[in-house]
């Protein structure tokens, strides 16, 4: 068939339609078919911040329970929310596709968010209120029967979210072909693109519907976000005959395995100094699949043992292809760089300040930065995945610094009026903490939307889910970690006859003091990432598109230089007329 730049009128990345069909470029994928994904994710983000974000005061208001408590209720189900995506990522590039594994888990996800609005409305499943009272401890506490129920429901949701948010950004990105040069050029401003729709639905979730459930009610404020949910999921539904797909290739964590195994059993086994003297299919094996076969390379070179061939037996736990071995050695070096990223632990929740920040700076990274920073680098990402990565990660520390800083102020103000004991309210302006949730938000346009991109794309092609899974995990395992440091730092400074760092009056708590110790995690973990990136070896190319990019991305600017010369000669000859 008569072929189109980059690559002929059908994809050539082994993408398909639900029936195994090869896809026509000009039918399927591209932004037409990311509209419907980004406009999805606008509102699944205002269906989850619209109960995430006020959660801990649900708990403290409604169920009784303390600040401190609740807070490590909640970051313990957001931990949670981050792990289960390991699960959906498994299920979705080993057995049912991306597609199905996240259809599957919006009806889970769907249902839970019914179940939880049912459960903020119905008077028997909660205490009753607490009254005037400023102290938890004299309302009624919720029994176990209450607490069961709200805590399964919100597990629920967390085992929908963890069938749909590994795939829905992996689907986003399996839209463009990267055998075609403009195809991935868009790629490369997708992930902004769908950070910035997750941020506009969550800047709608922190404003608004945060105002509905502190003012209408709660029943209102969660009913919302369910019929949000219903939208976005129809959404999704709406754009099905739009979508490209990847072919299944079999269980990612099963070859990872048998990586693993084949070199363990043969560790005595020396490895050719000839690396093409190991074992590998016939690349028409891999054509056939739609995959692509990677060369061998002497980084975590144990592995290479798995590929070395003994003739005692050629079962797939004794001897592994070079590409296979090549995959497990690219998702370990991705997820041994990126794990650094669990000390990682947010110094303030996020406000719409932050939100309104992160949105305007993903514009600007995409629109400017990029293209400027092309021309010094000649980059056309315009700086590497981890100078993004590590970016956002110096900048946590500054943010952890102000955030201090604004907070000793607080507590500055509140003793000189007096206001310490009773709680009440600081005479200060919101726009106090303004500076420090505009870092934020230019912090997450790069450590956020760094993170997702660098697990796409430096997993292996058959486990991008998986990839964008780890990036997910990497934040749970930080909510778990800031859970077990609020709690640990509360019991110590107890144990010391202290009051604790963090209690239910604010005034009397010492929230700087805790700031400070996330400064230092945050500078050490700044200071480690540094170390373990400088080893990192970048997952090569499958095509040759980025090349045509970087080539392309020349070609421009010396035209421009040629005109501009052009221009000026003319210039001058005119001069002396």
């Amino acid at each position: 068939m008569a072929g189109e730049e980059g690559g002929g009128e059908h994809t050539q990345d082994g993408t398909v339609d639900l029936k195994g069909n090869p896809v026509l470029r000009c039918k399927r994928g591209g932004w037409k078919a990311c509209s419907f994904i980004l406009a999805y994710e606008v509102f699944e983000r205002m269906a989850y911040f619209g109960i995430s974000s006020n959660l801990v005061i649900y708990l403290i208001t409604k169920l009784h329970q303390g600040t401190v408590k609740s807070a490590n209720n909640v970051t313990n189900w957001a931990g949670t929310v981050f792990l289960t995506p390991i699960l959906g990522a498994y299920v979705a590039d080993a057995y049912l596709g991306r597609y199905w594994t996240f259809l599957i888990g919006s009806v889970i996800y769907l249902l839970g968010m019914i179940l939880l609005t049912l459960a903020v409305s119905i008077s028997a499943l909660k205490p009753p209120p607490c009254g005037q009272s400023i102290n938890v401890a004299e309302c009624k506490q919720a029994s176990t029967l209450q607490l069961a129920v709200f805590y399964g429901v919100l597990y629920i949701l967390a085992l929908g979210t963890g069938a749909t948010k590994p795939n829905i950004s992996t689907i986003g990105a399996d839209q463009f072909d990267d055998f075609h040069p403009k195809e991935k050029a868009h790629k490369l401003s997708f992930f902004n693109w769908w950070i910035f729709s997750v941020f506009f639905g969550t800047l709608f979730a922190t404003t608004f519907l945060v105002y509905i459930q502190d003012n209408v009610g709660w029943a209102l404020g969660y009913g919302l976000p369910t019929i949000g949910l219903a939208i976005s999921f129809t959404i999704f539904i709406a754009g099905s005959r739009f979508y490209r797909h990847k072919v299944l290739t079999g269980s990612p964590l099963t070859r990872m395995a048998r990586v693993i195994v084949a070199a363990f059993r043969k560790w005595r086994v020396p490895v050719p100094a000839d690396l093409g003297e190991l074992y590998e299919l016939d690349l028409k094996e891999y054509e056939v699949k739609g995959k692509f076969r990677i060369e061998s390379t002497t980084s975590l070179r144990f592995l290479n043992k798995a590929s070395v061939q003994t003739g005692s037996s050629n079962t797939p736990w004794m001897v592994c292809p070079v590409t296979q071995v090549e995959e497990t050695k690219q998702m370990l070096r991705t997820t041994l760089d990126r794990a650094v990223g669990s000390f990682q632990i947010p110094a303030a929740s996020i406000s719409g300040f932050a939100t309104i920040s992160m949105l305007v700076s993903v514009v600007i990274y995409d629109l400017y930065f990029t293209k400027v920073m092309r021309k010094w680098t000649k980059n056309p990402r315009g700086i590497t995945l981890l100078q993004r990565l590590g970016t956002g990660f110096a900048l946590s520390i500054v943010v952890m610094l102000v955030a201090a800083l604004t907070e000793r102020r607080r507590l500055s103000v509140a003793r000189s009026h007096g206001i310490v004991e009773n709680g009440g309210r600081v005479p200060l302006s919101i726009f106090t903490l303004l500076p420090q949730f505009v870092l934020v938000g230019m912090m997450d346009a790069f450590s956020l939307v760094g993170l997702i991109e660098f697990f796409y794309d430096q997993a292996p092609e058959n486990m991008k889910s998986l990839g964008t899974s780890c990036a997910l995990v990497c934040a749970g395992i930080g909510s778990f970690l800031s859970s077990f440091l609020l709690s640990t730092v509360s019991h110590i400074t107890k144990r010391h006859g202290q009051k604790g760092w963090i209690l239910n009056n604010l005034n009397a708590s010492h929230l700087d003091y805790y700031y400070f110790f996330l400064a230092v995690l945050s500078f050490l973990n700044f200071i480690f990432f540094i170390g373990v990136s400088r080893l990192y070896v970048y997952r090569a190319e499958v095509s040759d598109s980025m090349e045509v990019l970087k080539e392309e991305d020349l070609r421009v600017m010396s035209t421009f230089k040629v005109t501009n010369e052009q221009e000026l000669g003319n210039f001058d000859s005119q001069l002396f007329v």
